[in-house]
C-alpha cells in the first residue's frame, strides 16, 4: 500500500481511470464509464493537497486503490446532505471509493484501505469519515444470485448507515445510453477523538 497526496497521485491517474471503470461495472454500480469522464472526475482528489489517494500494487500494476478528501473539496451532491444535517461539515472526510480487483479480494486491502483513510482523517484533524453507496432494489433484475452487500462490513469498522443523508447522483448504466439518477446513502463513522 502507497499512500500519496492527491497531486502524488497524478501519474496514476490512466490506471485509476481503467480500475474505477472495471471495478464499478458490476452491480450494484452497473457503471458506463468512459477515460475522459473518469480523468476528469479524478481531479477532485488530484487537485487537492488534502486528498489521498491509496494505491494496491502487485508489481508494478495498480490492482486497487482508494481515496478521500474533506467534504468541503467534494460535488455539491455530496456536500448537500450535510448542510442540513447535525454534523459540521468542516469535519468530515469524505471517503470517495475503493475499488479493488475481484481477483485481489478476500486478502484484507479493503480494510487496509479503511485504515489508510481513517489514519489520514486524524492526520487532518477531522473527527468524522462519511461515504455513500448507491442504493438498488433487491429485485433489480441484474442483481447477482451470489451478490453479497457490504453493509456488514462496513458496520463491523464502526460505519453507521444514515438514511436521513441520502443524495443522488447520475450515470448511464450499463447498456444505457443515456444518465440515470440514483439515490445514494451516507454512511458516518466517528473518530475515536
Amino acid at each position: 500500500m502507497t499512500a500519496l497526496s492527491g497531486p502524488e497521485a497524478r501519474p496514476f491517474v490512466a490506471e485509476l481511470a481503467r480500475l474505477r471503470i472495471g471495478v464499478f461495472r458490476a452491480f450494484p454500480y452497473l457503471y458506463d464509464g468512459t477515460p475522459e469522464y473518469e480523468e476528469t472526475y479524478l481531479q477532485t482528489y488530484l487537485n487537492n493537497e488534502n486528498a489521498v489517494v491509496i494505491l494496491a500494487r502487485d508489481g508494478q500494476a495498480v490492482i486497487g486503490a482508494s481515496t478521500a478528501v474533506p467534504l468541503a473539496g467534494e460535488t455539491a451532491e455530496v456536500r448537500a446532505p450535510f448542510e442540513t444535517s447535525e454534523l459540521d461539515g468542516s469535519d468530515v472526510l469524505y471517503l470517495g471509493e475503493s475499488v479493488l480487483r475481484p481477483e485481489y479480494r478476500g486478502r484484507g486491502l479493503g480494510h487496509a484501505f479503511f485504515d489508510g483513510r481513517e489514519a489520514h482523517a486524524r492526520r487532518l484533524g477531522l473527527g468524522v469519515t462519511a461515504f455513500c453507496a448507491v442504493q438498488r432494489p433487491e429485485a433489480h433484475p441484474a442483481r447477482p444470485a451470489d451478490y453479497r452487500p457490504l453493509n456488514a462490513f462496513w458496520a463491523a469498522r464502526g460505519y453507521i448507515e444514515r438514511p436521513d443523508l441520502q443524495t443522488t447522483m447520475s450515470w448511464p448504466d450499463v447498456g444505457d445510453d443515456a444518465e440515470t439518477p440514483k439515490p445514494m446513502r451516507f454512511w458516518l463513522r466517528r473518530g475515536e477523538g
